[in-house]
């Protein structure tokens, strides 16, 4: 545990002594680590960024563009969580206890959520589904038509600006040459809000009667139907995911409650998939998720084009 930033943690939490550190998980590509630090007052979540670690990306995009967004990205969660941390009903997430720069890189001190009974899914099943669906409703409700200052102008970690490597790389010629439509068409909304931009499921964490997110590297502008589209791809196969579609909507639109947002998002539905469709295209051809409803997806969505 680095000296510097300890001290830094129990200036934050009045703490004096550490008892343990656990390594919860490395950083995606090696950038650092993420720590449960158990202190003589309760325990707190580390994330150490340090960017001068050798990179190791598992499937070897190890690039100077990937590098830039990597760290951009760690300072756009740096911000978030100062610009826009606030406690919104129905959308949980840590608080943040600290945050900064030493020498050896930056840090996040976060609330660790297990003290309060949060843990990762052991089990997925509707009543986790709906919990993550209504999370996202309120959380996208909450930030309507809010400005994304200092965040992600356009949020996700797939936006196509953010990955010309990978277009670059497609093979699928139809969706990469209206590849920028589809982009305009989704940023041309109407209503647009402040998204999470990597709501996968391991980015969820549950208790007995609520959830919780985190990791919100790739917050910033959007429509709620690419946060929708995505968590959905991380919870159903291929063969749940046209079963489930509908049940999924509707449960998300009915916990907005916003009729006019509803009717503008749901015709965007499709192009959200399609663009995600696009950018695992080029980043991992044979992507399990290259299957045939993310296929029916990207269909649709040039033919509305």
């Amino acid at each position: 545990m680095n000296q510097e930033l300890l001290q830094i943690v129990f200036q934050k939490t009045g703490a004096t002594k550490l008892l343990n550190t656990e390594l919860i998980q490395q950083l995606w590509s090696g950038y650092g680590d993420l720590l449960r630090l158990s202190l003589d007052n309760g325990s707190v979540i580390v994330k150490f960024i340090q960017t001068n670690q050798q990179q190791d990306h598992p499937r070897s995009w190890n690039t100077k563009i990937g590098h830039t967004r990597k760290i951009k990205s760690y300072q756009v969660e740096n911000q978030w969580y100062k610009n826009f941390g606030e406690e919104i009903p129905g959308a949980r997430f840590p608080h943040c206890i600290g945050s900064g720069e030493i020498q050896a890189g930056q840090y996040l001190v976060l609330e660790d959520l297990k003290e309060q009974g949060f843990r990762p899914a052991s089990s997925i099943g509707w009543k986790q589904v709906e919990r993550c669906l209504q999370w996202l409703a309120q959380f996208h409700k909450h930030y309507l038509r809010q400005s994304p200052k200092d965040l992600w102008p356009i949020g996700t970690y797939w936006h196509l600006e953010t990955r010309p490597e990978e277009l670059e790389a497609m093979e699928d010629l139809e969706l990469k040459q209206a590849a920028a439509q589809i982009d305009e068409k989704l940023n041309a909304a109407k209503f647009k809000t402040i998204i999470h931009g990597d709501a996968k499921l391991a980015n969820f964490l549950f208790s007995k009667d609520d959830c919780a997110a985190v990791d919100f590297q790739y917050v910033g502008g959007g429509i709620g139907m690419k946060d929708l589209a995505y968590f959905m791809s991380s919870i159903y196969e291929e063969s749940e995911l046209q079963a489930n579609e509908q049940k999924c909507l509707d449960t998300y639109f009915e916990a907005l409650a916003l009729p006019d947002v509803e009717k503008e998002w749901r015709d965007l539905y499709v192009f959200a998939w399609a663009d995600f469709y696009r950018f695992l295209q080029g980043w991992a051809p044979g992507h399990r998720k290259l299957n045939l409803y993310s296929e029916k997806m990207r269909s649709l969505a040039l033919t509305k084009l």
